[in-house]
This record gives C-alpha cells, structure tokens and sequence, in this order.
C-alpha cells in the first residue's frame, strides 16, 4: 500500500451489497459485492461487458438495480437517483462524456454542476475557468461543445467532476482518449482528490495505470467479482489471469523481418490539409505505420484525410495506384475516435451497424440478400469476439468495448484497399486489444496498408513497424524497426510542441474568435432576418409610400402578435426535440370555446371563467400531448397529429358554423394601444424577452435545451427528463393561449374553421428564427423576428399587387435560404483535431 493511503483514513464511503441487474434476460451483474473506502484509489478491471460500468451506473444512479442494497453516509438505499446521487457528492466521468453539444463550455457546466460550486471573487465565469484549467482545458467557455474533440469532452467532464468536492469520484476509462501531457494531469488530479479523503474509483484496462494509481483493486468477469485485493499483493499474471479467466498469450503479435526488397504498398507525398502540412511517408507491404504527437497536433486531421472524409492536397498512391478523395472514401475502412458521433448510428442493430458499408456484397440486382449477409456478420462478430445476445440487438445497449468491435467489424467487411485507425483500441478491454492487434497485423500481411493513431506509446511501440511523430500539423519525425520506442516517441513529441505553437497548429486546438464564436450562436440568424426584413421594408417602402402608414403598422404587428405567441409555444416543444402539430387547431378551439363567454350582455366574471377555461383546456391538452410521448411512447408527430384531429372535430362539435359574436368590449381591450403600438403586440414581445432570459440565465431553461440537444447525457448530469418535457408541452399551449386572445379579438367570432393554417406558420417562425428541428438550439428573438417576416411578407404582396401563389412562393423560399444560410455558417463549428 502507497504512503498516501496509510495516511488518508480508510473509512468506508460507499457500500454495494448483492447488486443484481438483468437487461432482457442477460444478466449484467450478479450479486457483486464492493466497498468504497475514502482516501483510496480502487481500481475496477474485467473485460468489456464484464460490468463494470452498469456497476458504476448502480453507483452514480443513472441504474437501477434489480436487487441489492447501496449503502452511503450509513443510510442504505435500494437505488439512488442521479439528483440523489449529486446531493451525496458522488460525481462520474463517463466513458462517453455526458455533455450537451449545442449548449456552450458554459452552458454544460451550469447545467450539471450547482450553483454553490460556483462561485469565487471573480464571479462565476472566474470559478470555471479556474476549474478548466485544472485539468488542462484551454478552450473558451462560449465555444460550442460539438466543436470539441472527444479528448477535450474528456477533460470538461472532469472538470465538472472535481468541481463538486466529491466523495466518491468515479472514472470511466478516463486517459482512453488523452494525450501524455492530458494524462499527467489526471494523475495528479486522482492523486490530490484521494489526499483529501475523496474515494476514487478508476475504470480502466491498462495494467501500467493500475500500478501507478491504485491502492486496491478489484476484477469483475461475466458479472460476478472475481478477486479483490491490495494492489500490490497481487501481480500483472494474476491479474490477467482473473480478467480473461484464462492465462494469455503475449499481447502483441510479432513483427514481420524487414525486407528491404519488399513492395512499397503505400506511398503518401506532401499530403496537405486543414490541420496538418506536407506530410511524407511510405509503407511495404506487412508494415504497420503509426502516427504518434501530443493530442491535437493533426493526427485525426491526416486520418480523416486518408480516409477520403476532408479535402487534401497531395499524392495518395496503393499498390502503385493513385487514390483522390473520392476513391479514397469508397474504398477506405475507417474507425474514428469518437465512435458514437461518428463511428455508429445508435439507433440500428448491430447487424445492420456491421453490414453497412458492405451491402453492395450482399446485393442481387435491387434486392438484398439476407442469408449471406447474416452469414458474414455472425462471421466477423465472432472473429472479433462482439458480446451481444443477437445480432438484431441495438448497438447502443452493447459496452463501449464491443461498440468498438463493432466500427472494427464494419471497417474489415468492407473489404478495404486501406484501413484508417484512430485511436482503434480505446476503451478495449486486454483480452479483445490483443485480438485487435492480430486482426490489424494478419491484413497488414494480406496486403491492405494500415495506419494508426494512437495517444498510447506504448500501444504504437508494440504494434507499429514504422511510426511518424507530429507536431503543429507536421512531420517532426520518423522511427522505424528497433527505433520505435515509448521513450523516443514521448520524447520527439515534448521536445517539438513544448514551445509556442506554429502557424499550422489545428483550428481545434487554438481559441476560436469572438466572430467565429457568434457565427455558430444562436443570434446571427437574429442579425441575418433583422437585415432580410429592414431591406424587404425599403424595397416595398420604394413602391407604395402608404407602407409604413400608421394603420398598416398596426395591423403588421397585431397579426404578428397572433402568429408570435403561437410560435414562441412551438419553439418550446422544438428546444426539447419534440414538434406541436396540435397548435394551429388549439388556438382554433380555443377561440370557439371563448365565443360562450365573452360575447355581448355577459358579466365580467363569466367572462373570466371562459378565459380560465381556455387556459384550462391549453393546460390540459400540453399535459396529454406530453403524456403521450413520455410514457405511452408515442413519437411526438404522432401524438400532436392526434390530437390536432380531435381538437378539431371538437371546434365543429361545439359550433357547426361561425357564430358567438365577440363582445366589443374585449376586442377594444386587446387592440388598446400604448402609444403608437398595439397592447398585444407589447405583451407578446415582453413575453419574447422574460423567455429569452430564462433561457439563457435559468437552470429551467438550460434543462430545456440539455434534453434537446442530447437526452441520455441531460439524464447522467440529473435533469428530471419526463417533468421537463411535459412541461415544455404545457408551455407550449399555455402560449397558445394567449395567440388565442389575440386571434379571438381579430376575429370576433368563433369559427371552428380558423386557426389550423396557425400549424405550419409556427413552424415556419421558428425555422426562419434558427431554432434546430433537432432540439437544443435556438432563440426566442429569432422566432419573433420569423413571425414578423412571415406577417410582413404577406403584407408586401398586398402592396406589391402580387397574387396568393406568390405569398406561399416567397415563404418557401425564405426557409430554403434561411436553412443553406445557417447549415453553412454553423459548419463552421466543425473542427480538425
């Protein structure tokens, strides 16, 4: 046992008793018993699948178990919640970091970490830089996290661990994707949280770090704990021995003689790209080539070039033959670093996730041949030793280890002229690396050129016949044979980046500009739509000077204050992923019901009541909307489609034909003016304001944009998803009826015909303002400003003698442009690590 653990107290922190969990009949854990101590490192081995991180999920509560106990502080529970588990200070880093992509650096930390732990002298942005750098993160806390590399997700998520204070701090495979110097300061970071009596457990399947951090350690296999022990009463044969439960063989697979006759396979001349810079290297035929460098300094750039996957210049030549980007791309295997952004579609089996770059194989003519697709699939998974109980289950259930195989599993059915590896044995237990290493060095023999990155010295020192050192984008320098050693690559890549940074460091490892920062935010569609619609204003203002007349203005923005409440509702529901079909026959129900109550020769309390049954029947129909999608599973269409249809049919109930004259009383109050704009116009943009700032400056609102942008990660950092997106729905008609007031009041009558083109123009808004049909991103403003265009393009037909066709041609056009417009500026956000 290490100096620091005789010092730290060894009480207990965490206690896990007979913990069972079962996932369709495939038991996951099988009464595993473990004790968390304080001021100790524990380490938590077994191969993929083995357990450890539904074990830890029991631990940090984003599992429940099925049975067991957990014991924390003396209180016994049996499960915890992820709100319970950050109330006892226990924090996680995941192996696939639980961040929002369209929230900022910001944005992530405010929404998982309380505000208590954030606050210092400077204010709040002063205590997360300090926690950032910390851990070595130099990105700028506006930066988008979707622009940052899989490394740097990493270390904001540890970031927002430590900054808790935790007691028991649990670490998923936490260097898998670090650099050298990354891993340094994870090391001293573990080191010091253990010296202040946190107890840390550290996921991981490098038996190096294990030495190096660990007091105790603990193996799992198939679910069951297998050993524990002191780490150092226990050496590296027993514990391999416990992990694979069997003795294995040396880890990589030997190294073909070098044959200076034999046929140069690959040949790369003065390669050129965003990121790195004339890059020069060949390979014969057997040979492996690495590509070693701190993380950042182009290695996935180059990769990702070779792969045919971003625009080069330069010479590519296989086997004698010159490959472009295009050829490249069809007939390269490529496994990425960050296998769930791009290595799988979640969504699909794991059949469907191997077979896919392969399926021209299994074709006849247009149809697609079953049999012996099944047949090559059950084949590699096999070879590759993918633990999954089907080959039909989701690839999203499996370990992170056997996704891994998975990408692997695609790349190799592919039949490839070259594999491109980055990063291939991250979060990949012993037993299946060593598999992985054979399977790279058996097609290197077979004549299929491979090129490897990896942050692991160690990995490319065993694996590699040739490696290539990058720094700043370029070649430093170039090992081979007995060269290749951990010592010489760490060494050439210190000595070359421990200086300030050259002109062709990568765009992702730099601070991205204040511009750049505004292009991929939420309110340059703001500035692009302010601009369409002053320009649209001067040209119509040219051709008829009653334009901007006062009664025009008026009715511009009282009908911009109908269509406006009614999107702002639809920009809710599409901040947390969903869609509200139903809003359009909403407002158009509502209107009906009020045409009972606020008719002429009607008290002003009946007038209240139908106002409160409106609002009633908005409250009600959000709360089944949301209901619908969260726990019946209907998908949001599906359950907004149906209720459009019954909000319908109960307009026509209610009123066969228009009728219910609305009291003149209520129209003059809605369109009272202050000053020279309509009441309702006023309201509706102060409602515009007081939800941009709980947006932006609420934690309601960064919840509301966390689930939109990624459900699962919104779950781990503890926000309630089930009450936040009924909410949204909720809110959504709550807006709804206000647009209704207004609509009610322009109207004045109850016409169970109106109110459904309300649908599609709320979408439109929302569109044109930048709000993502995908959720997590977007603004109010923007929205305001879409339903504004809309109002005004109407209005500039009319005064333009243009024809209805044009109104609906202009529209169209509008969120064509609008959408070119923002997918370019925002892929911007796309950066080379």
């Amino acid at each position: 046992m290490n100096e620091q653990t005789m010092i730290a107290p060894a009480s207990t922190t965490m206690s896990l008793a007979g913990i069972g969990k079962n996932y369709d009949g495939v038991a996951a854990l099988t009464g595993v018993d473990l004790e968390i101590r304080g001021g100790e490192v524990h380490a938590l081995l077994g191969e993929n699948g083995a357990g450890k991180s539904t074990l830890m999920g029991v631990a940090s509560g984003a599992v429940a178990p099925d049975t067991g106990t957990i014991t924390v502080g003396g209180q016994t529970y049996p499960r915890l919640t992820p709100v319970q588990a950050t109330e006892l200070k226990i924090a996680i880093v995941h192996q696939h970091p639980a961040v929002m992509p369209d929230l900022t650096v910001a944005e992530n930390i405010r929404v998982a970490v309380a505000p208590q732990y954030l606050s210092a002298d400077g204010g709040a942005e002063a205590a997360m830089r300090t926690m950032l750098e910390a851990v070595g993160f130099t990105r700028h806390l506006e930066d988008r996290v979707g622009s940052l590399t899989i490394a740097q997700k990493h270390l904001l998520e540890l970031a927002k661990a430590l900054a808790v204070g935790p007691a028991l701090l649990i670490l998923d495979e936490p260097t898998a994707p670090l650099g050298q110097d990354s891993v340094a300061l994870l090391f001293d970071a573990v080191r010091a949280a253990a010296a202040r009596g946190t107890a840390v457990v550290y996921i991981t399947h490098r038996l190096a770090e294990v030495r190096e951090l660990a007091d105790r350690v603990t193996v799992l296999r198939d679910g069951s704990v297998r050993g524990s022990s002191l780490t150092s009463d226990i050496s590296d044969d027993e514990l391999l021995a416990l992990i694979v439960g069997r003795k294995l063989a040396s880890t990589f697979p030997a190294k073909p003689e070098r044959d200076p006759q034999a046929e140069q396979l690959l040949s790369v001349q003065g390669l050129s790209g965003q990121g790195f810079d004339d890059v020069s290297f060949t390979a014969s035929r057997g040979e492996i080539v690495g590509v070693s460098g701190i993380v950042g300094n182009g290695q996935s750039a180059l990769l990702r070039a070779l792969a045919g996957l971003e625009p080069s210049d330069g010479i590519v030549q296989i086997a004698g033959e010159t490959f472009g980007a295009k050829k490249l791309r069809r007939r390269s295997g490529y496994l990425p670093a960050d296998r769930h952004r791009e290595g799988l579609m979640m969504s699909m089996s794991v059949r469907e996730n191997a077979a896919l770059s392969a399926l021209g194989r299994f074709t006849r003519g247009p149809l697609l041949r079953s049999a012996p697709e099944n047949e090559a699939v059950a084949h590699e998974l096999s070879a590759l030793a993918v633990k999954t109980g089907s080959p039909e289950t989701l690839v999203s259930a499996l370990s992170g280890g056997n996704q891994q195989k998975v990408v692997l599993a695609r790349a190799l059915m592919s039949q490839p002229a070259i594999l491109v590896a980055d990063e291939p044995t991250q979060g990949v237990d012993v037993g299946a690396r060593a598999e992985i290493y054979r399977i790279l060095r058996q097609i290197s023999a077979d004549g299929v050129p491979v090129v490897v990155a990896s942050s692991d010295a160690k990995e490319l020192e065993g694996l590699c016949d040739r490696v290539i050192v990058m720094s700043r984008g370029s070649v430093v320098q170039t090992c081979a044979g007995d060269d290749i050693t951990e010592e010489a690559l760490i060494h050439s890549a210190v000595r070359a980046t421990g200086h300030s940074r050259g002109a062709n460091a990568p765009a992702s490892a730099t601070a991205s500009s204040r511009v750049r920062r505004f292009l991929t935010g939420d309110y340059a569609p703001v500035l692009v739509l302010a601009l369409v619609m002053l320009l649209l204003g001067a040209y119509v203002l040219s051709k008829n000077s009653r334009y901007l007349g006062q009664f025009n203005v008026t009715s511009i923005m009282t009908s911009c204050a109908a269509l406006g409440f009614i999107a702002l509702g639809q920009t809710i529901v599409l901040l947390v992923g969903g869609i509200d079909l139903s809003v359009g026959p909403l407002a158009g129900f509502m209107v009906v019901v009020g045409s009972f109550f606020l008719t002429d020769g009607k008290s002003g309390i009946v007038m209240v009541l139908g106002l409160a049954l409106m609002l009633a029947c908005g409250v009600g129909n959000g709360v089944v909307n949301g209901t619908l999608i969260r726990y019946a599973k209907f998908t949001p269409v599906a359950a907004t489609l149906a209720t459009y249809i019954a909000l319908q049919g109960l307009s026509f109930l209610l009123r066969s034909s228009p009728g219910g004259n609305i009291a003149g009383s209520v129209s003059n109050l809605i369109t009272h003016k202050v000053g020279p704009f309509p009441l309702s116009f006023v309201v509706m943009a102060a409602a515009t304001l007081v939800l941009e700032g709980i947006l932006r400056f609420r934690r309601s609102g960064l919840r509301l944009r966390a689930v939109g942008s990624d459900e699962d990660s919104a779950r781990k950092v503890g926000v309630a998803i089930n009450p936040t997106v009924i909410a949204a729905y909720v809110g959504s008609s709550v807006m709804v009826f206000f647009g209704a007031v207004v609509l009610l009041a322009q109207l004045g009558i109850g016409d169970p015909s109106q109110g459904v083109s309300y649908t599609l123009s709320s979408i439109t808004a929302v569109v044109l303002g930048g709000t993502s049909l995908l959720g997590g991103r977007g603004t109010f403003i923007g929205t305001l400003l879409g339903a504004g265009l809309i109002v005004q393009v109407l209005n500039a037909t009319v005064f333009l003698n243009l024809t209805q066709t044009w109104q609906y041609f202009f529209q169209g056009a509008l969120i064509v442009v609008a959408a070119v417009i923002y997918s370019q500026v925002r892929g911007f956000r796309r950066t080379t690590a």
